[in-house]
């Protein structure tokens, strides 16, 4: 009897074919492990993936403007580690099980799409952004070379071109980033190579005490990038602001001065276009005279304001942008990208982003590749991968164009403005200050304080409320809204307008369901 090895194979015949097709019988161990043929069951892969997609359109996509829907299921963090079955095993789970949980993940997740969810600076859901992540989470794609991401990279390209045109610059440049936080840091360490460039290779030995100046209604990422860099917090200055939140250019020309006469070497100005509480402007043009006559680099964070420049109504918000050194814009705010989408954009066009930031790894940024390397834009990014977020943003803009996303923008600016209307008629509500954006402030003031005397006592005693309702309204499910104490001002409620989903109802709700929830206290 001729053993296995002697059996005539029908691939005998040709070698190289007999490689790449091996046989069962020819099966090729390495450690223990066979090397024959993929070991994931495909079609079961399948169709899980067809039942998650199911599942998330039914309770996710479809649910998403149901207002009867609760806003959030809450559970305390103790009960929601049990009811998740957070445990890693050895063995994996069936199927059926893992759609479990993903239903468990959907129901005890909170609806940022709901129509009555305001509690952060982004809101609401895009479908075509939605069908973008579907379709980038599938695809995989890291955004550094043209050779493994060719289509992110030119819609990059593109959204980037077309985001410089609106800030009213001829040319310049920029990059997605995760995060707006990063962007400002971006723009800060760009700031301080433009203004040393021999850090980059040499360090922070020599340098003498850099320091840059902020409004004092900054985002607290201007305060972690100092330390991220090693400028350090006691490096940045906050300059004051007036009574709407908004720097004044007097004060940060007096500070300019001062750490002059102190021996420090100014170098950044930081002005804020929406601040993430009040939604302030700062006055551009009058900061922008003060960094030319100074030679400071001047960014705006205009992370939360910047879509204000889709409206031709609301882009006088931001006048003065245009001569700003760069700008920090995420589209995925106002403007509903999906989180994160986020861009740092830069009036300069002699390749500074690359310059400080490549390191030229000749595994990845060959110069002798077959195409034009220009379009290996990874290299000024401190990133290696890093995610297609410009693809979310240019399908937005493709299906709703220029002018649907200038009407998202006033259709949120005009509901603002109802609900402001409806504050001041209403008993029991008011406003901090009158509002130039989307952030609505007000205290609620219950029944119990309204004849009393806005002395110590009252403040003390309406600085629990917002927390109480807030509390009583997320255990409730029936809508979510942000609180702060702010500046020696006691918890207030900060509303934001963002998602076409919300209508003037939801803000009539809102003010209801306040009254409801805190006529008690």
């Amino acid at each position: 009897m001729s053993s296995d090895s002697d059996r005539e194979c029908p691939l005998d015949g040709d070698p190289h074919q007999q490689e790449m097709v091996p046989s069962k019988k020819s099966a090729v161990l390495v450690d223990g492990v066979v090397l024959n043929g993929p070991t994931t069951d495909a079609k079961a892969g399948e169709k899980f993936v067809e039942e998650a997609c199911r599942l998330i359109m039914e309770e996710v996509v479809l649910k998403a403007t149901d207002v009867s829907e609760k806003v959030c299921e809450w559970r305390p963090p103790e009960q929601l580690k049990q009811l998740l079955d957070l445990d890693m095993r050895n063995t994996g789970e069936p199927h059926h099980r893992l759609l479990e949980l993903c239903r468990d993940v959907i129901r005890y997740s909170v609806k940022t799409n709901h129509p009555r969810f305001f509690n952060q600076l982004y809101a609401g859901l895009d479908y075509y952004s939605l069908v973008a992540r579907f379709m980038t989470e599938a695809l995989n794609p890291s955004v550094y070379t043209y050779e493994v991401s060719p289509v992110f990279l030119l819609v990059e390209e593109a959204v980037l071109k077309k985001m410089i045109e609106f800030i009213g610059w001829k040319e310049g440049d920029g990059i997605f980033n995760p995060g707006g936080s990063v962007s400002n840091m971006y723009a800060m360490n760009l700031a301080r190579y433009k203004y040393c460039p021999d850090i980059k290779e040499k360090g922070l030995s020599g340098l003498p005490r850099l320091i840059l100046f902020t409004s004092a209604e900054c985002h607290y990422s201007m305060k972690k990038a100092a330390s991220f860099l090693g400028i350090g917090t006691e490096n940045v200055c906050f300059v004051e602001t007036d009574g709407r939140g908004k720097m004044i250019p007097e004060e940060l020309e007096k500070q300019i001065w001062q750490a002059r006469k102190e021996g420090a070497a100014p170098f950044l100005v930081c002005a804020t276009s929406g601040t993430t509480v009040l939604g302030a402007f700062d006055p551009l043009d009058e900061i922008a005279d003060i960094c030319e006559r100074h030679g400071l680099w001047l960014h705006v964070d205009a992370s939360w304001g910047g879509s204000a420049l889709m409206s031709r109504k609301h882009r006088k918000l931001l006048r003065g942008i245009h001569r700003a050194d760069s700008v920090a814009w995420n589209p995925h705010k106002m403007l509903m990208a999906g989180i994160q989408c986020c861009a740092l954009l830069v009036k300069d066009r002699s390749d500074l982003l690359k310059k400080c930031y490549s390191a030229k790894a000749s595994y990845l940024f060959q110069q002798d590749k077959f195409y034009d390397v220009s379009y290996d834009t990874g290299d000024k990014s401190i990133q290696c991968s890093r995610r297609p977020d410009a693809f979310k943003f240019w399908m937005t803009w493709k299906a709703l164009g220029t002018l649907g996303l200038e009407e998202r923008v006033n259709r949120a600016l005009a509901l603002s403005r109802y609900l402001v209307e409806e504050i001041k008629k209403r008993e029991g509500f008011k406003l901090l200050l009158e509002p130039e954006y989307a952030n609505i402030c007000f205290w609620y003031i219950p029944p119990s304080l309204r004849e009393m005397e806005e002395g110590p006592e009252f403040w003390e005693k309406l600085n629990v409320v917002a927390p109480t309702i807030k509390e009583r309204m997320m255990k409730k499910g029936s809508l979510m809204l942000g609180y702060q104490p702010h500046r020696g001002k006691v918890n207030f409620f900060r509303q934001v307008v963002i998602s076409p989903q919300v209508s003037r109802e939801d803000m009539d709700f809102l003010l209801d369901e306040i009254d409801l929830l805190g006529r008690d206290m």
